[in-house]
């Protein structure tokens, strides 16, 4: 028998409705998030998963390239980002970021990688991410986590104002 390495269900289930109070307690208020996801189906999977948690009052905007995601954040600032660690033709995240800071998006950026490691999450932290998440991982569970250091470093940013 395979053993659960995250637990039983309802630590999950527990871990998880934990994690939605501290976004409820940290006011953490999404309308528009962008997608920035050149795979179809990890860009639809994420969406299905916003939608199960927020609803389908919650903006999803999707960008499959580089260019297409600064002509979004130009278009309208959204509250939140998640990005793909590499984009084609050879764009990563450390790449990507600063061209979304130059287009005056202040907000948070969730990384997405299929290649995460403890060294690339670090890189990317340093980079300007809040949170990083594996491709492999996407689930409630894991956004609720990556809220919850959004959550964090907004409030970093709040007090070093």
């Amino acid at each position: 028998m395979a053993r659960d390495v995250r637990g039983t269900g309802s630590q999950f289930l527990n871990r998880k409705s934990e994690l939605a109070k501290a976004r409820h307690r940290n006011k953490l208020v999404f309308n528009d998030i962008l997608i920035v996801e050149d795979e179809a189906m990890d860009a639809d999977r994420l969406r299905a998963t916003l939608r199960a948690m927020f609803g389908y009052d919650l903006s999803v905007r999707r960008a499959t390239t580089l260019g297409s995601a600064l002509d979004c954040v130009i278009e309208k600032q959204p509250d939140l980002i998640f990005l793909d660690d590499h984009l084609p033709p050879k764009d990563n995240a450390t790449l990507t970021i600063p061209f979304l800071r130059r287009c005056n998006y202040e907000g948070p950026i969730v990384i997405v990688s299929g290649l995460l490691t403890a060294k690339r999450a670090a890189e990317l932290s340093r980079a300007g991410a809040a949170a990083a998440i594996h491709k492999d991982k996407v689930d409630s569970g894991s956004i609720e986590e990556a809220f919850a250091k959004v959550a964090a470093s907004l409030e970093q940013a709040k007090s070093e104002k």
